[in-house]
């Protein structure tokens, strides 16, 4: 059995039958403890997702009555062999006991862990395909199907932030293995999907240039200007407008594209402090 958080809540069967949980109260009982899975999560934390600071007099036997709907769900749609109770009552609450494979969040955080290591490790190859595995476990936002209290947002938010860890390491990984003309697809996509994210830009700029595509690098630069402006008043930060100067200048006579010039470029761009932040600085 495996349980999917990574787009909408799903539970596929051992015999490869999928079951699709709605919004109902259970779906968010389950969702909470499956983002937790493995952990005993409180009545206190349970009550919280499901009612926030304002719940009714009747919360721990309501909370009672969603778990008790969600084990007959496993029950009915023998999810589970008789033997195998996976929802257990723990104190102070409730825990679901699911290994590290049964859950698509924790496969997902086991291959973002080793891609960091091999990107650590300089092994730009198995770090990209690596990343590239933990990335297409997401089929869309996590919990996309189920209501979101605080403690379930919360959650999801943690995971987006670790999914673009994984598209940022991938990125890095790609721009070491000399990819940029295939990066410049995806980036395109990325700035259009998250149009407040400067490093992407940056990474666009980079890759179109050392395509060789220094003008539309440069029209790149002016579509982040005019977002950041329009959206918050602000210019871009000092270190993209640090690589869009270097842009505007004289191309070197060796080329952007030439090896020995790569990290000396990088810095010129400013981006070489983002690396050390990724965790791998160069050498």
């Amino acid at each position: 059995m495996e349980f999917l958080v990574l787009g909408s809540l799903e539970i596929i069967t051992d015999g490869g039958k999928t079951i699709l949980l709605g919004v109902s109260k259970i779906s968010q009982v389950l969702a909470l403890l499956v983002a937790r899975a493995g952990e005993v999560v409180s009545v206190d934390t349970l009550v919280e997702e499901l009612w926030g600071d304002r719940p009714p007099k009747s919360a721990l036997t309501t909370l009672q009555t969603y778990v008790y709907h969600a084990r007959r769900m496993f029950a009915q749609n023998q999810l589970t062999e008789p033997e195998r109770n996976v929802l257990l009552t723990r104190p102070p609450g409730y825990l679901l006991d699911a290994s590290v494979d049964e859950t698509d969040a924790s496969q997902f955080q086991r291959l973002l862990r080793q891609g960091s290591e091999s990107f650590q490790a300089e092994r730009w190859e198995e770090a990209s395909d690596q990343l590239r595995a933990a990335l297409a476990l997401f089929r869309g936002p996590a919990f996309a199907s189920v209501n979101q209290g605080a403690v379930l947002a919360a959650h999801a938010a943690n995971l987006e932030e670790l999914r673009t860890r994984a598209i940022e390491l991938r990125i890095e990984a790609q721009a070491r293995l000399g990819r940029h003309r295939e990066m410049v697809p995806e980036l395109q996509s990325l700035v259009i999907a998250r149009p407040l994210n400067e490093w992407f830009y940056g990474q666009l700029m980079v890759a179109l240039h050392r395509c060789g595509r220094r003008a539309e690098a440069l029209e790149v630069y002016q579509r982040l200007r005019r977002v950041v402006r329009d959206e918050l008043g602000v210019e871009p930060t000092a270190e993209i407008q640090r690589l869009h100067r270097v842009m505007l200048e004289p191309v070197p006579q060796r080329g952007p594209e030439a090896a020995d010039d790569f990290r000396e470029l990088r810095i010129a761009y400013g981006l070489e402090d983002r690396l050390v932040e990724l965790g791998a600085a160069p050498r």
